[in-house]
């Protein structure tokens, strides 16, 4: 029976395999356990390798730091590619003010960090724990780590210690802070609601198609890419009914339109108008009329699984020319598209192709049309990210003041880079996308894994720092999280008008904190507090991860 004893009390590599086996099992079955409704979720993987690491079990040191560091770099990367398409598009109408409000939540709570450092005299690395906790962002405790062991070359527990003690209160009090903002404004629900979908009808552009009789005398004999260039709007006219012969035509950029001729649009809600007033009267004619026409014209989607076809524009694939059909939409993530010419496809796009049979069977076979190969993982651009990302993260910048490099590190980096990539990739024909569970199976073992390490490495000190004193960092931690967001959620109720459910996503994203999320979707009833909180969920990441590296270069 020795072999039982050397397995769970040795430091090999089935010793450290079966202990994260363990500890992962135990924190993620805990974790499905609601108290009052709230369930800390995979985080309860830390606090299972800190009863592991109590009890007196460790992994050897090699093995703990190289497992710990790459499920960091896992996790992050995969966030990088979740959050990065959005990241730009977050800055845009309402997304300003939202992130500003994020920005302010995570710069209050450094501020905040920064006082508590030297008036109580508690060091840096310990107080960046906590605030890490305190705002239940892990990627921040990882940089903080690495960060912190880049400059001194060592390990410091408390960090991971000043992280788990101020957690479990932080999501009390993030969640305590929006349930506190309903109390004070005395917000009625219904209300809430109906001013919701008054701005939503304001904000929407709805993809629509049209039906129009030219009647313009401008428009009378200039070709449809002359049209394009007269009018700055988003359209695209797929059929054309000539009143010369009554012969439905395919439309391309050379199709010239004559007056009475009849075209089929597909624009936005916002350039509806304008481009009824350019071309024509609208006339009765749906799709399914349109098809009756020309019997042999049809209307299909088709996905586009095949890489070369990823980064490529519409007009480069030259369909109208080379097989006789038009792209009128894609569909990108739920969301429909116009066909504009300069609209960079990607593989997982559906688009929706009119033409003739024959031809759009020759489309098909072109683009791919193979949902087995989106299941299919593309490997060879996540480790070419995550080697460019680790690449990023080692280059060492010189500041003055600053008496070490700063370095993006192996949480800044990969995540940087994962951004980029997810953006810019399609450009350069690197396929990124990556189905959903993929992302998410990446996701939670890399987060799984740093979580068992910490709480291991952790576990051993855990109850004698609380007991000699770190129970005051729980009201420090609880100090950190809802102070800011009681400040940043009053400025954006009074000064910015915010609606409760938006203000809800707003401060559930501006602390990353996915209970508090699933607190507010659940108390709402409507996706405008996930919507709000996806839109300053990648800047928040960003900042956080950063403020804490800044935090302990400056003042460790």
């Amino acid at each position: 029976m020795n072999w039982i004893t050397e397995l769970f009390t040795g430091d090999g590599v089935a010793h450290a395999v079966l202990l994260f086996a363990l500890v992962i099992a135990l924190g993620i079955s805990l974790g499905k356990i609601k108290l009052f409704g709230i369930s800390l979720g995979i985080t309860f993987v830390l606090f299972a390798g800190i009863l592991t690491g109590h009890l007196g079990l460790k992994v050897n040191h090699e093995i703990s730091h190289f497992m710990k560091e790459f499920g960091l770099i896992l996790f992050v990367y995969s966030i990088g590619l979740q959050v990065g398409p959005g990241f730009f598009s977050s800055f845009k109408k309402g997304g300003i003010t939202l992130n500003m409000l994020a920005m302010s939540v995570v710069l209050l709570g450094v501020a905040i960090t920064i006082i508590i450092h030297f008036v109580r005299d508690i060091p840096m690395q310990t107080m960046v724990g906590i605030m890490s906790g305190a705002v239940t962002n892990t990627p921040g405790l990882g940089a903080a780590q690495q960060a912190f062991h880049d400059i001194s070359g060592t390990n410091d527990s408390s960090i991971a210690l000043g992280y788990a003690v101020a957690y479990p209160l932080a999501v009390v009090g993030i969640i305590g802070s929006i349930m506190l903002m309903r109390f004070i404004f005395r917000i009625r629900q219904d209300r809430e609601l109906e001013n919701l979908i008054q701005l939503s009808d304001q904000d929407k552009e709805l993809f629509e198609l049209i039906s129009l009789e030219v009647k313009n005398p401008a428009v009378a004999g200039k070709s449809i890419g002359e049209i394009h260039h007269l009018i700055n709007r988003k359209f695209v006219i797929s059929r054309v009914l000539h009143v010369n012969n009554e012969v439905v035509e395919i439309a391309s950029s050379k199709t010239v339109l004559n007056e009475g001729d009849k075209v089929y649009v597909a624009t936005t809600s916002a350039n509806k108008e304008a481009i009824q007033a350019f071309l024509g009267i609208p006339v009765s004619m749906a799709q399914n009329e349109w098809d009756l026409l020309d019997s042999h014209l049809v209307s299909q989607r088709i996905l586009i699984t095949r890489p070369g076809i990823n980064g490529k524009l519409i007009k480069e694939l030259n369909l109208r020319n080379n097989f006789g059909v038009n792209i009128t939409r894609v569909n990108r993530s739920g969301v429909d598209l116009i066909a504009d010419p300069r609209l960079s496809l990607q593989v997982g796009d559906r688009v929706s192709v009119v033409g003739d049979a024959n031809s759009i069977q020759s489309v098909e076979r072109m683009l791919g049309n193979q949902m087995k190969r989106l299941n299919e993982p593309n490997l060879a651009p996540i480790f070419i990210g995550i080697f460019l990302g680790v690449l990023a993260g080692s280059i060492p910048f010189a500041f003055s003041g600053i008496p070490q490099p700063v370095k993006l590190g192996l949480a800044g980096g990969p995540l940087i880079v994962a951004i980029l990539i997810s953006i810019f990739g399609p450009k350069y024909h690197l396929v990124t996308y990556t189905t959903m569970s993929a992302n998410l199976m990446l996701r939670e073992l890399g987060i799984c894994l740093f979580l068992a390490c910490v709480g291991i490495e952790a576990g051993e000190n855990f109850v004698s720092t609380v007991v000699n004193g770190g129970y005051v960092w729980i009201g420090l931690g609880f100090m950190i999280t809802v102070v800011p967001l009681l400040i940043v959620g009053l400025a954006g109720r009074l000064i910015f008008r915010l609606n409760y459910f938006t203000l809800m996503g707003l401060l559930a994203g501006s602390t990353t904190d996915p209970p508090a999320l699933a607190f507010s979707n659940a108390a709402a009833e409507n996706d405008a507090p996930a919507v709000a909180y996806a839109t300053v969920y990648p800047l928040t990441m960003f900042l956080r991860v950063l403020c804490a590296q800044l935090l302990i270069l400056v003042f460790a």
